[in-house]
């Protein structure tokens, strides 16, 4: 049987500079574009990374998991998920779950996926068994 829990370095050496590249981002990028999308096509990327730095499940399996987590989150937001839980006064709420929905958001999430995709099976889909 196979074991569901298996560290992967290198997946977890990712996932620690996704992170460090997100901070960085939330901390010194104040602009429309690089903070609001690109930091949201990463997020999408470090979930990932950290997924499979600690699980042994198939790749597309975990993806499609991000991609749902992530539209989840955003749909959240749109129901104003923080207030709803009585955690709008909480700063760290407010940041992991977000305060506002936008639309976009759901093409840079579905960006991240691509880029996912990409760097993970590249265009030969059949032999990489997508």
């Amino acid at each position: 049987m196979k074991t569901i829990i298996k560290f992967n370095r290198n997946y977890f050496i990712l996932f620690i500079l996704l992170f460090i590249i997100e901070v960085l981002i939330a901390l010194y990028v104040h602009d429309n574009f690089v903070r609001p999308y690109f930091g949201d096509v990463l997020v999408v990327i470090l979930i990932y990374c950290f997924l499979k730095s600690i699980l042994n499940i198939s790749k597309f399996k975990i993806l499609a998991f991000v991609l749902l987590f992530s539209f989840s989150v955003e749909i959240a937001q749109y129901f104003n998920i923080v207030s709803l839980l009585g955690l709008q006064n909480s700063k760290l709420a407010n940041v992991v779950l977000g305060n506002s929905f936008a639309f976009e958001d759901l093409f840079s999430y579905l960006a991240g996926f691509v880029v996912i995709i990409m760097a993970e099976y590249g265009f030969n889909f059949k032999k990489n068994n997508l």
